[in-house]
């Protein structure tokens, strides 16, 4: 066995089992988390082991013996087992994990592995590498080849992915579906997803898993604000903090699904895949394994750990992976002009918005919506991507010379675009009909915001976006964009192949996000679709930060943020201070809440600085100077949520990789049936320690938002210090405060 010092570890054994079957079995580990996969003779092999690492990875061979069925009455002569694909031909009666067809007529597949290699491979680059399982399958007999890989990241992460090819040499190959999974155990039997609408999004859900099929599908181009960040399996009743859970998340932005499924002879899966419209991939005739044209699925991501906290910072630590630069470089606060303006823009209104920002220490600014030719509303325009020299005329008062401006203001300049779209009502639209995706010559799809979506997959159609976004990145110095997806994409058939073209569309998102960001080094890409529809690991390989939503209520946010950060870390939420009363939902909430929502995640502001009163200027830069002091902190740390019985309170908080200090944010959402609030355990101290909590600086004025009748007495500038066990277990009291009202605190090791 290999022992990398503080790496990965691998290894490779074989024996036979006590019925004669020739085993292999691969072990891979890292960061605490093992993989263990059992190879029975030729078939397909099983994965046999998903959790804490394991002392004798030899042992393990064992499990064949353990875990493999009896015949069952009533059945068929081999029980099912699911492999890493489960088919037919291994007895399998659930849904179809692989859909693949030639002429019409389905193919049915049973694999025969002919080559298992082990070693490390490529993350995204040369530079991030991770042990690799490459598992090389074929069935000759119908021609079709397939190729598994499994990776443990260095974040914990487990993540699987297939390729499948067509050896036949005379016909073609049309794949309609590869669903990847994760086998369950037997104790996790309830399931954990979210759900949501424009304005609420990720709004948690849970089930029981039952013998049956539980499935969570996007059929809209994109994630869904409806479809699951996670799917969530575990105990009934895990939480945040206890229990061991199991999670999945498919890494796409196009069409697809999670699900958990259970048959009553195997054990119940977790997995998910691409959902592929029919026609919408074929292979020709090929090769096998070779270069030869191959369907590969998106990375299927799994995480487990002690709660959900442990498993999502998992995918915390992978995405820092993949956006070192984030953590190097302290996030900007960023203000955006949407909520402040709207389509009413001018330079003489920006540029006075972008001094008062910077006044009040905004260190980005971007243009939202409305800049570009013919966009007085959301009714035209898309497509025309040029500056509307009716608003922005050239010389001192262009689009340009604001750009220069918010630079010379010390801040980055960012622009709104929505790259996928065209309206009807637009010059390019008028030029090139067939630039839109459509189900057949005479009739579009229904519109949605007033636009249809660019086929991106038409080379002159991606090259009229790219070189307009690039040479105005170059023509304005643009340091960020603000990326918009807007609409679903429906009936999306490209009318130069006729074909369903949602995968290539996707793929050609991706080309253009990477190629802009080759060209233009230290760009950054703030990913948003109607708010927080498209959040992934696909787009989130290029993307800097995620929108989260369209609505900044922080009452609504509450849980939006804290569900959002199952999968995104803070430093890569857009979490913004809007106006009060909000203008999505016309709640009416203090500064002091909405700015403490908006703290643990890359903070912004969604308002027009040019009408608030300067008491709340003041105060909201007081808010941005604390920001600053503990971003780093917030930005490189763990989150937290606490397990809070009562459905009125919310704690928060991140503790920093060291342990050595957290920030806690406790927020009274509602009244509640406690009254005073019980103790709040905190959560990801270390018990060994003894730590000093008390009050953060701006959130110390208890006589505004308090309503207990008598002081708290660890409330004041010394705090308390108790052992970090205590804080983990009777935990602390929170201050009485009003119904929507927030404050924070620290806890740091005395």
């Amino acid at each position: 066995m290999e022992d990398h010092r503080g790496g990965p570890r691998m290894g490779s054994y074989q024996s036979k089992s006590n019925r004669g079957v020739s085993l292999r079995l691969v072990y891979m580990e890292q960061s605490g988390l093992s993989l263990a996969v059992l190879f029975p003779g030729k078939g397909l092999p099983r994965i046999v082991h998903w959790g804490d690492p394991v002392a004798d990875p030899q042992a393990l061979l064992g499990t064949y013996d353990a875990l493999a069925p009896q015949r069952i009455s009533g059945g068929l002569d081999l029980t099912a087992w699911p492999s890493i694909l489960p088919t037919q031909s291994e007895a399998w009666t659930g849904q179809r994990r692989l859909c693949v067809s030639r002429g019409g007529v389905e193919v049915f597949c049973c694999f025969q592995v002919e080559s298992v290699d082990l070693g490390t491979a490529p993350v995204l680059s040369e530079d991030l590498t991770a042990p690799t399982l490459t598992v090389r399958a074929c069935d000759r007999d119908q021609g079709v080849a397939l190729t598994w890989r499994c990776q443990v990241l260095s974040s914990g992460l487990v993540r699987q992915r297939a390729d499948l090819f067509n050896m036949d040499a005379v016909k073609d190959l049309d794949v309609n579906g590869l669903e990847l999974a994760f086998p369950l155990p037997a104790e996790a039997t309830e399931i954990l997803t979210t759900t949501g609408h424009h304005l609420r999004e990720r709004s948690p859900q849970r089930q029981p898993l039952t013998v049956g099929r539980l499935e969570r599908p996007s059929l809209v181009g994109r994630p869904d604000f409806d479809s699951s960040l996670l799917m969530c399996a575990g105990r009934p009743g895990f939480g945040f903090e206890h229990d061991e859970v199991y999670t999945v998340h498919l890494g796409w932005s196009g069409n697809g699904l999670l699900s958990a499924e259970r048959i009553p002879s195997a054990p119940a899966l977790l997995g998910g895949g691409e959902i592929l419209m029919a026609g919408e991939i074929t292979l020709p005739p090929a090769g096998g394994h070779s270069d030869q044209p191959a369907y590969s699925t998106p990375w299927l991501y799994g995480s487990r750990g002690k709660g959900l906290d442990q498993a999502a910072n998992r995918y915390h630590a992978f995405l820092r992976s993949l956006h070192p630069g984030l953590a190097s470089r302290p996030r900007p606060v960023t203000l955006n002009t949407w909520e402040a303006v709207y389509f009413d823009q001018s330079y003489d209104k920006l540029a006075a918005l972008a001094e008062q920002a910077a006044r009040i220490g905004v260190e980005r600014f971007v243009v939202d919506d409305g800049w570009f030719q013919g966009r007085r509303s959301d009714e035209a325009g898309l497509g025309d991507w040029s500056i509307d020299r009716q608003v922005w005329p050239e010389g001192p008062k262009s689009l340009e010379a604001l750009a220069a401006r918010v630079h010379q203001l010390g801040m980055e300049f960012g622009l709104w675009f929505e790259p996928e779209m065209i309206s009807p009502d637009s010059n390019v639209f008028r030029d090139h009909p067939d630039w839109a995706l459509s189900p057949g010559p005479s009739r579009l799809p229904v519109e949605g915001r007033n636009q249809q979506v660019m086929d991106l997959t038409n080379p002159d159609a991606y090259a009229h976006v790219f070189d307009a976004m690039d040479s105005l990145i170059a023509l304005m110095g643009i340091d960020y964009i603000k990326w918009d997806h807007n609409r679903y994409v429906t009936e999306a058939c490209s009318p130069r192949s006729g074909r369903p073209a949602v995968h290539a569309q996707t793929e050609a998102v991706y080309g253009i996000m990477r190629d802009l960001k080759t060209r233009h080094p230290g760009l950054e890409i703030e990913s948003c679709a109607s708010g927080g529809a498209r959040i992934d690991l696909g787009v989130l390989q290029y993307a800097d930060r995620v929108w989260v939503s369209d609505c900044v209520d922080p009452v609504e946010r509450a849980d939006i943020q804290r569900y959002t950060s199952l999968l995104v870390p803070p430093e890569m939420m857009g979490e913004h201070v809007g106006d009060s009363p909000s203008h999505t939902t016309g709640r009416a909430t203090s500064l002091g809440l909405r700015a403490a929502t908006a703290f643990f995640g890359h903070m912004g502001v969604e308002w027009n600085l040019l009408a608030v009163p300067q008491d709340q200027l003041d105060e909201l830069g007081r808010w941005i100077d604390l920001y600053k002091r503990w971003r780093l902190m917030l930005h490189t740390g763990h989150v937290v949520h606490g397990d809070a019985p009562d459905p009125a309170v919310r704690l928060d908080g991140v503790v920093s990789a060291d342990g050595s200090q957290a920030l806690y944010r406790f927020t009274q959402l509602t009244s509640s049936v406690n009254y005073p609030p019980q103790p709040l355990a905190l959560p990801g101290l270390d018990p060994g320690a003894d730590y000093r909590v008390r009050p953060l600086d701006v959130c110390c004025d208890l006589d505004r938002i308090g309503n207990g009748q008598s002081p708290l007495t660890w409330w004041r500038p010394q705090g308390v210090v108790l052992p970090g066990a205590a804080l983990g277990a009777q935990g602390i009291r929170p201050p009485v405060i009003h119904p929507a009202e927030a404050v924070i605190f620290e806890a740091s090791r005395s």
